[in-house]
């Protein structure tokens, strides 16, 4: 095995896979923008892209390297609908605001793989994805769900699997059944962050790495970014930096908080491998959810641990192995070629976190683990703002986000007791 720490950012399979990986230079010095951007992620460079092709002045920095965050090592599944199910939020929201964010995101999944094609971006989108129950207690809950997506939400490509067929699929009997949904599928994600970035740079954007803000101010009309060895003054900014704010901007710190998530690649299966015949995405229903892929060379891919604290997990690969070889038994020897993770941004009720914190700065993040179709799709919606049209952002920005309790210094504590219960419970 040959992989770095586990914690933010390690070398992971993806960056270990995604072939030519460009630099982009530091800033250096003092400049100005229509638009400043901070962050490098999904959110920030789908932003940049989009507003650089409308002819807008923009300019990017991120912390680290592009992809070294969320957006470059998450577990690449595109899903369906919002982080909630569209049942959950039209019993807040009513079917109307439902409906119309459950469209939202439909159109974010095809505008994804709109954008790549039309780019050239190859990120090895498989077809297929599986939410299996790991108790029998909710099959009737899942089979409802499915129901419901057919019949108020227009959404025909959901099917019910009973235990048989989710066996045969998953090429394991430790699931009860489930739901397979044929319209959405996976991703690589360091290619989407890689290719993005090279769209945005192509179309005029000015991108810089290893350039972390260290404060933002909105003040008599304009936008100022500091950074170690330069300023930016802008007319409008973006906060794109989800689980990696810091203290840079308080508002977006009191409702999106970085929790920590790893994943483990095994060496190629082999084509006869009885994992995912169908090579399809799964993710389970305990709230600690696991999720695990076959890649198009036949690695399996899985996570599944998080942590609530800022401490490593001794021994991440081991850990990885475990939870493998509780789905899959015959794999308990697998070896594992690469161990990651690090930081995601989650909010209370688990809604994208999308609001003006100051005059001329929007923020956004806080996808809860969905964000590799609506976070690209955030940075879209945020560049028709600036070109005047805000009425599709505003369905993000009316969500209802708490702060968490307990500010900065308690949330933590309480968030990982309260984790703890949910993951006892998902084992009783």
């Amino acid at each position: 095995m040959s992989y770095q720490s586990p914690i933010s950012p390690g070398i992971s399979w993806y960056e270990a896979t995604a072939g030519e990986r460009p630099a982009y230079p530091a800033l250096d010095g003092e400049t100005r923008a229509d638009v400043a951007i901070i962050g490098g992620g999904f959110t920030g460079l789908s932003a940049a892209a989009h507003l650089a092709q409308r002819g807008v002045d923009v300019v990017l920095i991120e912390g680290a390297r592009f992809g070294d965050g969320a957006s470059g090592r998450n577990g690449g599944q595109m899903g369906t609908g919002q982080r909630l199910w569209p049942e959950e939020l039209e019993a807040e929201l009513g079917l109307t605001r439902a409906k119309a964010l459950f469209d939202l995101a439909e159109e974010a999944k095809a505008h994804l793989l709109d954008f790549t094609r039309t780019h050239g971006i190859d990120v090895d989108f498989t077809p297929g994805q599986l939410s299996v129950v790991h108790k029998k207690r909710y099959l009737d809950e899942y089979r409802r769900h499915a129901d419901l997506m057919r019949e108020r939400f227009d959404y025909p490509h959901i099917s019910v699997m009973d235990a048989r067929e989710t066996a045969e699929r998953l090429g394991s009997t430790r699931y009860h059944g489930g739901i397979r949904d044929a319209g959405t599928g996976h991703v690589h994600p360091m290619k989407l962050v890689i290719g993005t970035a090279r769209v945005a740079a192509q179309a005029g954007a000015r991108l810089h790495e290893n350039t972390k803000a260290l404060g933002i101010e909105a003040t008599g009309g304009k936008v100022r970014i500091r950074t170690a060895r330069g300023t930016i003054t802008a007319d409008k900014a973006l906060v794109a930096v989800n689980a990696y704010g810091g203290e840079l901007e308080p508002e977006s710190a009191a409702h999106v908080m970085p929790i920590s998530s790893f994943i483990g690649a095994t060496v190629p299966l082999g084509d006869h491998s009885p994992v995912l015949p169908g090579r399809e995405s799964v993710d389970d229903s305990r709230f600690v959810v696991r999720y695990f892929r076959r890649t198009p060379t036949g690695e399996l891919l899985f996570g599944g641990r998080e942590v609530y604290t800022s401490a490593a997990p001794n021994d991440l690969a081991a850990s990885m192995q475990r939870q493998i070889a509780e789905v899959y038994p015959a794999l308990k020897d697998v070896e594992i070629t690469h161990a990651w993770g690090g930081s995601v941004g989650i909010t209370m009720p688990r809604k994208p976190f999308v609001r003006e914190v100051m005059p001329g700065v929007i923020s956004a993040g806080g996808y809860s683990g969905h964000g590799v179709m609506l976070a690209n799709f955030v940075g879209k919606l945020y560049a028709e703002t600036v070109a005047g049209n805000r009425d599709r952002l505003k369905l993000f920005e009316e969500l209802k986000v708490p702060a968490f309790p307990g500010g900065r210094r308690f949330r933590a504590p309480l968030m990982f007791l309260a984790m703890s219960w949910y993951a006892l419970r998902d084992r009783i």
